[in-house]
């Protein structure tokens, strides 16, 4: 593996100048922008909390149809379809 130290160091010449050509008046983040940031992870959190909960109310299972009705039957053979009431 070759030497990376000389193309770090000549890395870090052509770096170091440019970090010291920041404006040190110009508007960051700051703290204001952590708590929005911060605001706004908490946010989702909750609602992927609130997602999962909800998620796990949810009945995936298809429900049984009832065998001992002969007019429902009938009516999937002949592929007629009937209202439901409900």
């Amino acid at each position: 593996m070759p030497d990376m130290s000389a193309s770090v160091s000549l890395a870090m010449t052509h770096l170091v100048p440019l970090a010291k050509e920041v404006d040190e008046n110009k508007v960051t983040p700051g703290v204001l922008g952590f708590i929005v940031f911060a605001a706004m992870a908490v946010a989702v959190w909750g609602l992927m909390k609130s997602m999962n909960r909800h998620m796990g109310k949810v009945d995936f299972e298809k429900p049984e149809e009832d065998a001992t009705d002969p007019a429902k039957d009938t009516a999937k053979m002949s592929g007629e379809a009937k209202p439901q009431q409900g």
